[in-house]
């Protein structure tokens, strides 16, 4: 059991308890937060899939992201991040989607582009799409892969209480 399997189990809880299922698209935690999900006994209840959209190609294949988003802002970036998550919600059968895109490291960083830079995209049937971004402490890729899992699922909690 992980430290985040207690938070996995509010996520799925809130999910079950608003009758809708979840999906995820993930990028820099390679299917982690999918992963934290199902290792859960009855999560299939409520989790739709799980896209792990590592490359650009897979971005755009899976989940519509546009060429011309990839191309002006980049694959971590807001704008990325909120395709994700729409594509993730219309190419599921999920009222709920997590998307997470980042510079988990050890290489990859820029000025502009640090390690441990993690942009959220949550979608949420019948609202606007939203983002917002993290800055994790580069103390390790395991650290910052990590808390985006435990980020990307405190959204989705404070999504479902709203």
């Amino acid at each position: 059991m992980s430290e985040l399997t207690p938070l996995a189990d509010r996520f799925l809880k809130a999910c079950m308890a608003r009758k809708i299922m979840a999906a995820t698209a993930e990028s820099c935690t390679g299917g982690m937060i999918v992963a934290h999900l199902t290792d859960i006994a009855g999560s299939s209840a409520v989790v739709d899939r799980g896209f792990v959209t590592y490359s650009n190609e897979a971005k755009m294949d899976m989940l519509g992201v546009r060429t011309a988003t990839l191309d002006a802002f980049g694959a971590v970036s807001s704008e990325t991040a909120l395709e994700m998550a729409a594509g993730a919600l219309s190419r599921s059968r999920a009222g709920i989607a997590l998307a997470v895109t980042g510079i988990a490291g050890p290489d990859g960083g820029s000025l502009e582009k640090p390690v441990g830079l993690v942009w959220f995209g949550l979608s949420v049937q019948g609202q606007p799409t939203i983002s917002e971004h993290r800055i994790f402490d580069n103390r390790g890729r395991d650290f910052i892969r990590r808390e985006t899992v435990r980020h990307a699922l405190e959204m989705g909690l404070k999504a479902l209480a709203d």
